[in-house]
């Protein structure tokens, strides 16, 4: 058995991400709220994330959490008009290689599996 490993990582049929938009104001968000942050709205419609966009900024992480590999590329990315925090895999963490403007698609991969044998789904972005 997989899961993800956030709330509005979404793994079939197609892996994606979803978000939710308020419906007075068109704030868009990841994540539950009670009520909208820009204008204390209570009403939400979710909807699925564009699975490509391109890369607004990043930065590359040489300094390690306990059991996260160092060095990493942590992005923020716009797919279809909605902001997404992300890292960038599949390729060397190289500002050489790693370019804003870069067109990338969302991609699943496992974190780790529990005694349980529940495997945690992440998602990160991959230059296409």
């Amino acid at each position: 058995m997989s899961i993800p490993i956030v709330n509005y990582l979404v793994l079939e049929p197609q892996p994606h991400l979803v978000a939710q938009e308020c419906t007075a104001c068109k704030a868009k968000f990841f994540g539950r709220h009670n009520a909208c942050p820009k204008c204390f709205g209570v009403t939400f419609a979710e909807f699925e994330v564009p699975t490509t966009g391109v890369l607004k900024t990043f930065t590359i992480v040489h300094h390690d959490a306990k059991g996260v590999p160092v060095p990493y590329c942590a992005a923020v990315l716009d797919c279809g008009g909605m902001t997404v925090g992300g890292n960038i895999i599949g390729v060397d963490p190289d500002p050489e290689i790693i370019t804003r403007g870069m067109h990338v698609q969302l991609k699943t991969y496992s974190l780790g599996t529990d005694a349980e044998g529940v495997e945690a789904i992440g998602f990160g972005f991959e230059p296409v």
